[in-house]
């Protein structure tokens, strides 16, 4: 009897214990693991890596997470795989926003839904950058000298994208009907192969996030014509696509946290701290501001999902302009 009341006892004061601890704390797991859906080296995969480094030792995780690059399907298949995931925090995906506003209008049939995915936070928002490589005559400055080669080689206006139905194939279809250009979409598997094809001359253009391109635009091997940003930001020395008089390819994408719907709020809010911490960090900050991206400081899962759910709205139209379905 004596042992009874001992252990009775004891559990009834860890139970105290527990009662008295952050909420943060309970859900402390030991090391995250997030998924990308595009190849390592690309500007999301830094954003990936930069805020993975800094999570350690926080009431969200023991130790730093690992970063598991999942490439394929336009970064549909990573977050297929996070559906299936443990919902007690030991997965994390970083996706873009168009895997759940524009996908939904291309694709008839898909393995996911918005509901399936609990937001964390937004990470870094993107751009998107229209360049040529050696394919393109060295006497084409501009976009208006581009359209004018365009119109002369139809044969040869081609550019690729990080894969069909994402955000920077339909800036692209948007600019070749908005200028009237025969402008072939080439679809690829990430921002890195699209651009190296244009670096090597196989094709003439790509349209990547920006910052996949801006090394090789420095080192002279790209020419970035336009970006899709309301104003100049990642690349100060290329115009908007508005400004040069296409005011529909206005386009800004982010790269956000989610975690399977199923999570626990007590989870979900200690990975929204760390995760925003780390995105604060001057070091984080400038390292993702020379990929291209601009750190957003995070935002509360709320945020996030009002975006997702504006921008669902605004794509829905454009994606029928441009008249592209998985099908088609």
């Amino acid at each position: 009897m004596m042992q009874r009341r001992t252990f009775v006892q004891a559990a009834a004061g860890a139970a105290a214990l527990a009662a008295l601890q952050p909420m943060s704390a309970l859900a402390q797991v030991a090391q995250p693991r997030i998924y990308y859906g595009f190849p390592a080296g690309s500007a999301g995969d830094s954003l990936a890596r930069r805020v993975a480094d800094k999570l350690g030792g926080t009431p969200y995780a023991r130790n730093n997470a690992v970063v598991e690059n999942k490439p394929g399907a336009g970064g549909r298949i990573v977050l297929e795989t996070l559906k299936g995931s443990p919902a007690d925090g030991s997965i994390l995906t970083l996706a873009q926003a168009s895997a759940l506003t524009i996908y939904p209008h291309v694709y008839s049939k898909m393995n996911y839904t918005m509901e399936d995915f609990a937001p964390i936070s937004i990470g870094a928002q993107m751009i998107f950058a229209l360049a040529i490589g050696p394919l393109v005559p060295e006497s084409v400055k501009t976009l208006q000298d581009f359209v004018a080669w365009a119109k002369a080689n139809p044969e040869k206006s081609s550019f690729g994208s990080p894969g069909a139905g994402s955000m920077p194939h339909f800036v692209g279809s948007l600019f070749g009907i908005n200028a009237g250009i025969t402008f072939q979409h080439i679809a690829f598997r990430g921002s890195l192969p699209a651009v190296n094809d244009t670096v090597g001359g196989q094709i003439a253009a790509c349209v990547t996030p920006t910052g996949d391109s801006l090394a090789h635009a420095r080192a002279g091997k790209l020419r970035i014509l336009a970006v899709s940003a309301p104003k100049r930001v990642a690349a100060p020395d290329a115009p908007t696509f508005a400004e040069l008089g296409y005011p529909e390819i206005v386009a800004e994408e982010w790269f956000g946290f989610f975690a399977p719907a199923k999570t626990p709020a007590s989870v979900l809010n200690a990975a929204n701290t760390a995760i925003r911490a780390a995105l604060r960090d001057p070091g984080v900050i400038e390292g993702l501001s020379n990929v291209g991206l601009v750190a957003s400081g995070g935002s509360t899962p709320q945020e996030m999902r009002s975006s997702l759910e504006s921008e669902f709205k605004r794509w829905g139209p454009l994606v029928k302009k441009v008249g592209f379905t998985a099908e088609s």
